[in-house]
């Protein structure tokens, strides 16, 4: 990855983190999932509005590094108005993007979701990447909380 993509990425990610979109709780959820991940702290509340298979709206609060605050505000952004199996499915590619190196070629396709790409350098971090994508999961499927451990 050349370093203007890099720097670019990492600007995405900054960007979340400063700003993120879609943080204030959601009191008409009708899914929601605590997030938690222990080795550093991140915690992350996830709300949904779901409605005929359709994610009509997506928030969440928290607090916890950059790099979870920026993924959880991403979150938000890729799935308002994506259907349940779109939601399952962009959870596959997350968990793909951040573990495959072999999808450089398809990062132009992710748009900012492409900027978690940077994280795989940092192993450590995947699960900080990772937190509300676990929590969504756990939110869809009726589980009240999601960790990753």
């Amino acid at each position: 990855m050349s370093s203007e993509m890099e720097d670019l990425y990492q600007d995405i990610i900054l960007d979340h983190n400063k700003r993120p979109r879609n943080y204030r709780p959601l009191p008409l959820a009708t899914h929601h999932a605590d997030g938690n991940n222990p080795m550093c702290g991140d915690e992350i509340d996830l709300y949904l509005v779901v409605k005929d298979g359709v994610i009509e709206e997506v928030t969440f609060q928290g607090q916890g590094c950059a790099i979870s605050k920026a993924s959880a505000s991403l979150l938000t952004e890729r799935l308002t108005g994506a259907s349940v199996a779109e939601a399952h499915a962009a959870f596959k590619d997350v968990m793909d993007l951040l573990k495959d190196t072999s999808r450089e070629a398809d990062l132009a396709e992710d748009g900012d979701m492409a900027a978690l790409s940077g994280v795989r350098k940092f192993p450590a971090r995947i699960k900080c990447a990772t937190l509300a994508w676990h929590a969504l999961e756990a939110a869809l499927t009726g589980e009240a909380e999601a960790s990753t451990e």
